[in-house]
């Protein structure tokens, strides 16, 4: 009789028994293990090493632990998640100590030199721009490296898209306008809050808006513009959409809706429309200005025809 397949010992070598794995188990890291480079890093080798059995007739079981070696990497590499991922395991809560900042990270993993951050401070208070957005343009260092640090700054997870991918079931959940004039596209849903990837973080009104249009929280990972630009001329071209469109009639004439949003949720966004995508970005704003200054042209043009008619 053949051995029943056990991917965590076969595909990830781990010998321990008892299941489910804690996150720290399953990315094989010590106990609690505080470098967020150190977590990434081995997400990263187990990730690649998952990938080799995604051709074979073990697609579906290699698709399910990527999502799985995801899910871990990115509690584990978010901050409050993670408190709270540890308190869970047991772990006396401490008091956190403050984080690097942005510049501090930069230097102490010599990523840049003194003088060289200099230059880039020069350069942002020229321009009018942040140190991490004039350090993209300047490309001293990659573009993966800049939004991993300042990831860490700030206590989020940062996601490679091209390596983590995204759950296609949630395309249609947010608005093509949306991911566009914000930069964002949707990664997965896990412990009841969806994932946002983009380069900056939701502004509230944004995180609520997209809350009630897809009847669950939302929170913010960092990725990568090219990663984010690239993403969204994928899953957002008329043909992705209209793809997705009909993967989700499909899926309901079935019986199944793979990321589906609440009846209420859903019947509260369709009932928002174009109205609430408009507000809620700064596209939809400068588009209601031209409206109205082309209605106001319109009323005083036809005042002055009617002047000169009278006159």
């Amino acid at each position: 009789m053949a051995k029943q397949l056990d991917v965590y010992r076969d595909w990830l070598g781990i010998s321990a028994a008892a299941r489910p794995l804690n996150y720290y188990q399953l990315l094989k890291l010590k106990l609690f293990e505080e470098d967020v480079e150190a977590i990434r890093a081995n997400y990263r080798k187990l990730n690649a090493h998952v990938r080799k059995y995604q051709t074979g007739s073990y697609g579906p079981q290699s698709q399910q632990l990527l999502n799985e070696l995801a899910k871990a990497m990115l509690c584990l590499t978010d901050a409050r998640r993670k408190g709270d991922y540890d308190a869970s395991m047991g772990r006396v809560r401490r008091e956190v100590g403050k984080r690097l900042a942005f510049e501090q990270i930069l230097l102490s993993r010599h990523l840049l030199k003194p003088e060289q951050l200099n230059r880039v401070r020069d350069f942002a208070a020229a321009v009018g721009l942040s140190a991490r957005d004039a350090l993209l343009q300047q490309k001293m260092i990659t573009p993966e490296a800049v939004m991993q640090a300042y990831a860490e700054s700030v206590g989020l997870p940062y996601v490679d898209l091209g390596e983590t991918g995204i759950d296609e079931s949630l395309v249609l959940q947010i608005p093509a306008a949306v991911a566009r004039n914000y930069s964002c596209v949707p990664v997965m849903v896990d412990e009841g809050q969806m994932l946002i990837a983009s380069p900056n973080p939701l502004n509230p009104d944004m995180e609520e808006h997209l809350r009630h249009r897809t009847g669950i929280p939302v929170r913010s990972v960092f990725c990568t513009p090219s990663d984010v630009n690239a993403a969204i001329a994928k899953y957002y071209s008329r043909e992705a959409l209209q793809a997705a469109a009909a993967a989700g009639k499909q899926a309901a004439a079935a019986g199944s809706k793979p990321g589906a949003a609440p009846a209420k949720a859903r019947a509260a966004a369709e009932e928002e429309g174009d109205e609430a995508e408009a507000k809620a970005g700064p596209a939809g704003t400068k588009r209601k200005l031209m409206i109205a200054w082309a209605v106001f042209m319109a009323v005083v043009i036809a005042y002055a025809a009617y002047r000169m008619l009278r006159g």
